[in-house]
């Protein structure tokens, strides 16, 4: 059930691990885990470093499905969860169809504007992605395709270390 004032978040990326979303929306606690049918994985958003961040692509097939986890935020928060988003630049709104404690419901995300297929994460933001998805007891075979994901080092010592203090 969802509280007055709230919104249902589908969280899939960096934002599945609770530090780091909960660093930008303080409010958000967790709902459950849930799934997105018909939908894919991809790292290919292009991220403010020019390194892929990840997205949610449609694909209409039944085998598909996308791991993550539902949040309630407060509306107030909205607003920055949309910076942090760089909505309309990074990536667009939209509520998806999720499946939460097998029901379906309607949540917010965000899906990629600009993307590129060659791009590859950080080794920092795949591990906050994979570290969010442990700390949420996806299922291992998702975790697994997580970790295999091919990540490159960041060249930025300074990002890099106060990333991975957040995972």
């Amino acid at each position: 059930m969802k509280a007055s004032g709230t919104f249902l978040y589908f969280a899939y990326g960096s934002n599945l691990l609770s530090a780091r979303l909960k660093a930008r929306t303080p409010s958000a606690r967790a709902a459950g885990r849930a799934v997105l049918p018909r939908f894919d994985l991809r790292w290919h958003k292009i991220g403010a470093d020019d390194t892929g961040k990840c997205d949610v692509v449609f694909t209409d097939r039944p085998g598909d499905f996308v791991h993550g986890v539902a949040y309630l935020i407060r509306r107030a928060e909205l607003k920055h969860l949309d910076f942090v988003e760089e909505l309309d630049t990074g990536y667009y709104a939209c509520n998806v169809p999720i499946l939460l404690g097998g029901r379906r419901r309607l949540a917010r995300t965000y899906r990629a504007i600009p993307t590129d297929p060659d791009l590859k994460p950080l080794d920092w933001y795949k591990r906050l992605v994979v570290h969010g998805a442990r700390e949420h007891g996806l299922p291992d075979e998702y975790i697994a395709r997580l970790a295999r994901t091919r990540a490159i080092p960041d060249s930025d010592q300074s990002r890099r270390m106060r990333n991975l203090r957040i995972g």
